[in-house]
């Protein structure tokens, strides 16, 4: 299996998990695919973090205003791997309750990753909301 093959292999099992669980609510998975070494850093659509501390008060922040996601779609729109070095680019459309309210919402993500002792963990976030105009 080639390096990409493994790589998006990863992203539609591991990620793609740890982000269903987080918008139902539990951040667990979503912090152990995160990179352990700094820098590490997320410029989100509701809130931004920079380093560990930062990072596991957002996580635990969204795990407590995540639930009931009835719909976790991600529509990857370009990925590579360089070496240790990878990205994703792509929108993730979300049906899941934010402080009880159900909501249908759509992100922009792009995801810088590392390979560390072999195995993918994300190292920056970037998302913003999709909005539409009439």
């Amino acid at each position: 299996m080639s390096d990409r093959d493994e790589f998006l292999s990863w992203v539609r099992t591991a990620l793609y998990e740890a982000e269903v669980a987080l918008h139902n609510g539990d951040a667990a998975p979503r912090r152990a695919l995160w990179s352990r070494t700094e820098p590490v850093s997320v410029l989100g659509a509701w809130r931004n973090a920079v380093g560990r501390e930062e990072l596991d008060a957002l996580f635990t922040g969204l795990a407590k205003s995540f639930s009931d996601c009835t719909s976790y779609r991600y529509e990857l729109l370009a990925y590579d791997v360089c070496g240790d070095m990878a990205y994703t680019v792509g929108l993730e459309h979300t049906s899941a309750s934010v402080d009880g309210e159900p909501r249908t919402y759509t992100l922009r993500a792009t995801q810088v990753y590392r390979r560390e002792n072999g195995a993918w963990h994300v190292a920056h976030r970037h998302g913003d909301t999709v909005t539409t105009t009439g």
